[in-house]
């Protein structure tokens, strides 16, 4: 089963080809800067430990242009992964906000597709993107089955004292205001990956994806029972340029006394908040070069970004009951070696006990940063969201294969 995985977002495609049930890539590829001058594709081609990468610059003005040019690598001469757009069996679309209707992954519908437009205002950086991206497939691949898998899915096992808000009842009834929580596929995919490698199917484990954007989930024997996300990305965890969890009061005071609208707190705390507003950078890289350089404000800005993590440990750790593992992924969970030092640090409590010379390392794939006898594991676990999609789409229609009478 050729199944290709796209992610779409507002000015980028990201997009990997497994030929199920093998779960390594033959290809991947990114393409950037969409509908501006200077767009830039990145191709690679995977055969064995060998790599074969093509790197593009050129002018893509739209997303079908550039599903076009996807096509185009997939059959190049000489490195061909496929021989034409039939070959394709199924695309598999990764799809941020679902609501409540669209609470698992799905093959896409005329429906389905009127109800991912209607929640475009709870995810506006990304619903958008992906209608788009499915709207292309639809036209470039119409032979494939089209499968939505959203990042809110995982998060629906959440009970409802978890996911409600504290306002009146006809909110939640009449606008489905509560929270949903996001990075859903990678936090089922590390969470999965735990449990396999603690072998402990009932395990309690917080896993901690930490990239631009930021989120963190509790989880049960592989179940999800809260999350630091809310009705919109917005919520929880100081993230790159948006500002997590504040008070509610803020806005008020910015429209009331302030004269701000509500479109430019939207942007205040959307885009040019966390990390970005206090450091005047939004990578860690650059806030921790700062730091290295004396700069008091990335400082601060490191130690309330982890004390915040520190926070929802404590927080889940309750919830659950009990802790087997924390879990770090994504750009910055795998590769800040400082972040989790300081998530860890005093943390003797919660039985995590860091080891720091392995916290140092960088060996690939799953690795154990805790010390010896550390009565909870501390997990660096690389997510692939790709491959989760991948999965989700094969296990679904396995499914609806097996229901159908012969």
């Amino acid at each position: 089963m050729n199944i290709l995985v796209i992610n779409a977002g507002s000015s980028s495609i990201k997009y990997q080809l497994f030929k199920m049930p093998s779960v390594a890539p033959v290809c991947s590829g990114l393409i950037e800067r969409i509908g501006r001058p200077g767009s830039v594709i990145t191709h690679k081609v995977y055969n064995g430990d060998s790599e074969n990468k093509i790197s593009l610059e050129l002018d893509i003005p739209d997303h079908e242009s550039g599903m076009f040019q996807v096509v185009k690598l997939l059959m190049e001469p000489g490195i061909a992964v496929i021989q034409d757009a039939g070959d394709i069996d199924v695309i598999g679309h990764r799809v941020v906000h679902g609501g409540e209707s669209l609470s698992k992954t799905t093959i896409i519908t005329p429906e389905v597709k009127q109800e991912i437009e209607k929640l475009f205002s709870l995810a506006p950086l990304h619903n958008p993107g992906h209608y788009q991206g499915i709207d292309v497939a639809e036209k470039i691949f119409p032979k494939a089955i089209q499968v939505a898998v959203f990042d809110t899915a995982f998060h629906q096992t959440m009970p409802e004292k978890a996911f409600r808000y504290a306002i009146p009842n006809a909110y939640y009834t009449d606008y489905g205001i509560r929270v949903y929580g996001f990075h859903g596929t990678s936090h089922k995919y590390v969470a999965g990956q735990a449990l396999t490698y603690l072998g402990k199917p009932d395990a309690k484990i917080i896993t901690i994806h930490l990239g631009n954007g930021c989120s963190m989930a509790a989880v049960n024997a592989g179940k999800c029972i809260d999350t630091s996300m809310g009705l919109t990305p917005l919520d929880g965890l100081i993230m790159g340029t948006r500002s997590g969890n504040i008070d509610a009061s803020v806005i008020i005071y910015l429209t009331s006394k302030a004269g701000y609208k509500i479109e430019e707190i939207d942007n205040l705390l959307n885009k040019q908040s966390g990390m970005l507003g206090l450091t005047g950078f939004s990578d860690m890289r650059d806030i921790r070069k700062l730091m290295s350089d004396g700069d008091k404000a990335a400082k601060l800005a490191y130690e309330m970004y982890a004390y915040r993590i520190k926070k929802y440990i404590g927080s889940y750790t309750a919830a659950l009951n009990g802790l087997d593992a924390i879990v770090f992924t994504a750009g910055v969970g795998e590769n800040d070696q400082l972040i989790r030092e300081m998530v860890c640090r005093d943390m003797e409590f919660f039985g995590l006990r860091l080891d720091r010379e392995k916290n140092a390392g960088n060996d690939a794939g799953i690795r154990e940063i805790n010390q010896a006898g550390s009565p909870a594991k501390i997990l660096i676990i690389p997510t692939n969201e790709e491959l989760e999609i991948a999965n989700e789409c094969a296990r679904l229609l396995n499914e609806i294969k097996a229901a159908t009478p012969v």
